[in-house]
C-alpha cells in the first residue's frame, strides 16, 4: 500500500523556520511530480510548490523566496523548507505524489505560526 506520512509541523514564531518531510513508501517505481498543498481554515487548498523526479521546480509566486522545495530519491522523501514565516502561513501542510495517472496525499501536518 503506499503511503506518504508527512513530519515536522509545529508552533513557531513569525521570522522562524520549520522543515517538513514526507517519507514515502509501498511504491517500487517512486513518485513522479511531488508537491507540498497547505490549506487553512476557511480556504481553499492550494499548491505551496512541487518539483519533478529530475529536481525541477515550481512555486507559488507568493512563497518565492521564502519557500524551498528538494527531494531525495534514494530516500525517499520529500522536504520543504520553510523560512522567515508569517502567521498567514498558518495552515495545514500536505503532502502530494503521482505514480503514473494516480494521486496520493499524506494525512496533512499542522503549521502554526504565532505573531
Amino acid at each position: 500500500q503506499v503511503q506518504l506520512v508527512e513530519s515536522g509541523g509545529g508552533l513557531v514564531q513569525a521570522g522562524g523556520s520549520l522543515r517538513l518531510s514526507c517519507t514515502s513508501s509501498g511504491s517500487s517505481s517512486g513518485f513522479g511530480l511531488m508537491g507540498w498543498y497547505r490549506q487553512a481554515p476557511g480556504n481553499q487548498r492550494e499548491l505551496v510548490a512541487s518539483i519533478l523526479r529530475g529536481g525541477t521546480t515550481n512555486y507559488a509566486d507568493s512563497l518565492k523566496g521564502r519557500f524551498s522545495i528538494s527531494r531525495d530519491n534514494a530516500a525517499n522523501t520529500l522536504y520543504l523548507q520553510m523560512n522567515s514565516l508569517k502567521p498567514e502561513d498558518t495552515a495545514v501542510y500536505y503532502c502530494n505524489g503521482w505514480i503514473g495517472i494516480r494521486q496520493y496525499w499524506g494525512q496533512g501536518t499542522q503549521v502554526t505560526v504565532s505573531s
